[in-house]
């Protein structure tokens, strides 16, 4: 008799960064793979790496509950839309219809993208979609773990390029000596594979994930000084002037006024990995330097 093959873990956004790396991971380590993505095109690569391809719409039920059917796991990411004034309205959809999908495919263990901060109720801005794909997750009784992940260390890919440029390095967190936890996207998504992997677990929890060491703005101007071999300076924005400095990102006004809060948040120290005491603490391995030297490689 023919064995049956093993379950799949079912993997979403792998068409980002998180996704991806989980994927990856999960590859890596000899794990079969399912990969959901929206456009066939967009899953030959996976399918070349001999995962299986899913192809859903994430607000559509029909689709992801059979994306998500026969599954020994899955890594789910609620992407969100910062050009669309109803990104906060997008995001509940999308989170409704995961949650409902996981629940009608019997989807025994789920890992939800979350982030630092979604445990508090207000004043996070962007984050609050987070905290409503943990609260649909909950509310349809799916086994999940909230991945809380710390601040990107890619997010700083815009402002290490005009660095590059200008020798000085904008920044919207401030002070500028302030460290605060940053974590790599690799991290998130190896960390979200071993959470899949590991031991049976049940019912709801959260996970906070940083890097191995809290980071400041200095640390990443002094990064990229290293990296070119000449003096970097940071130059923290004041808030009047975050909508000019955002202006190629093409965020609706709704996003603007996500990120306007969530920023504020950060800054005042309200947003903090350590505000849920019932959430067990995880550190990445990727070092703040080796992703900012390589950002400041590819501009240089």
């Amino acid at each position: 008799m023919t064995a049956s093959p093993p379950l799949p873990y079912v993997v979403t956004g792998v068409t980002g960064r998180t996704g991806a790396a989980a994927a990856d991971a999960l590859l890596r380590s000899g794990q079969p793979v399912r990969a959901v993505v929206r456009d066939p095109a967009q899953g030959r690569p996976w399918a070349e790496r001999g995962a299986e391809i899913a192809v859903a719409d994430l607000t559509d039920l029909a689709s992801m509950t059979r994306a998500l059917s026969g599954a020994r796991g899955a890594y789910a990411v609620c992407p969100q839309h910062y050009g669309r004034e109803d990104l906060v309205e997008q995001a509940d959809r999308v989170a409704s219809t995961t949650a409902r999908a996981a629940l009608a495919a019997g989807v025994p263990r789920l890992v939800a993208l979350s982030s630092v901060g979604a445990d508090r109720e207000s004043a996070t801005g962007w984050i609050g979609m987070n905290r409503v794909f943990e609260q649909r997750l909950q509310e349809a009784g799916v086994c999940a773990v909230f991945l809380r992940a710390a601040y990107f260390m890619e997010n700083w890919a815009p402002m290490v390029a005009q660095a590059v440029r200008s020798g000085t390095l904008p920044s919207f967190l401030a002070p500028p000596q302030r460290a605060l936890p940053m974590v790599a996207t690799a991290d998130v998504g190896s960390t979200a594979a071993a959470l899949l992997v590991q031991q049976e677990w049940a019912g709801n929890r959260a996970v906070t994930l940083a890097g191995p060491g809290d980071c400041a703005p200095n640390d990443v101007a002094a990064i990229v000084a290293a990296t070119l071999g000449k003096p970097v300076g940071v130059a923290v924005l004041p808030e009047a002037q975050w909508p000019q400095a955002l202006a190629d990102a093409h965020f609706s006004q709704a996003a603007l006024a996500g990120f306007t809060e969530m920023t504020r948040g950060l800054n005042a120290s309200h947003i903090d990995i350590k505000s849920d005491p019932d959430a067990a603490a995880r550190a990445g391995t990727t070092a703040l330097g080796q992703v900012i030297a390589a950002l400041a490689r590819r501009q240089g």
